[in-house]
């Protein structure tokens, strides 16, 4: 019998939240449903146009910059890999699965593709945090786009909310400490920055 950490059914949690979100979502015109539903699929390629840009512009910073922006790819995957073992721990059954009366604009997850957290909002907020801590612009920035992710999720309807709201919070709490250390690599950096990568890191 396989061990849960929680119950199976999370629509006793904010179930009725999640009918009025997707409601919403229903009566909403279709092209601002799909612009979201496509966000949504697509908006996390966003966070790795955001690393990029901000290892281009850490190649004339100084290596502690650089050592962050390296790390935040770094960041969350580790993020990822944390929620991957809850999320196998606590089988949440997804809420288009568990309220199949609910229409929605995605189409609904497979059984034992679990729902709690949610991945799109771990991976966002994680990026997030990360490139804060190089670029404080930046960083803020993707915390819009990382709030907006995570509202999508629910909007087109394959998590409930506490899924999106403990998944940021798994991003933020997890990506922290992580982000915080990144500074440390800076010695690493200067060695790489004087050798055959030199090019690509820069002279800070």
């Amino acid at each position: 019998m396989t061990t849960a950490l929680l119950a199976y059914d999370g629509s006793g949690i904010d179930g009725g939240l999640y009918t009025t979100i997707t409601g919403w979502a229903a009566d909403a015109p279709h092209w601002l449903d799909q612009a979201i539903r496509t966000w949504s699929d697509l908006g996390l390629g966003l966070f790795a146009v955001f690393m990029i840009w901000g290892w281009w512009q850490a190649r004339r910073a100084d290596s502690v910059v650089m050592a962050r922006v390296l790390a935040s790819p770094l960041i969350v995957v580790a993020v990822y890999v944390v929620n991957s073992i809850l999320k196998s721990l606590v089988h949440e059954v997804r809420p288009c699965q568990q309220l199949p009366s609910t229409v929605t604009v995605e189409t609904c997850p497979g059984v034992g593709d679990w729902s709690f957290p949610s991945n799109h909002s771990v991976i966002a907020f994680a990026a997030a945090v990360a490139l804060f801590f190089a670029y404080r612009r930046l960083g803020a920035i993707a915390l819009v786009a990382a709030v907006l992710m995570a509202a999508s999720r629910v909007w087109i309807g394959v998590h409930y909310p506490h899924d999106v709201v403990v998944g940021s919070l798994v991003g933020i709490l997890v990506a922290l400490p992580l982000a915080l250390l990144a500074g440390r690599a800076a010695p690493l950096v200067d060695r790489l920055r004087g050798g055959a990568l030199g090019p690509a890191l820069g002279s800070g």
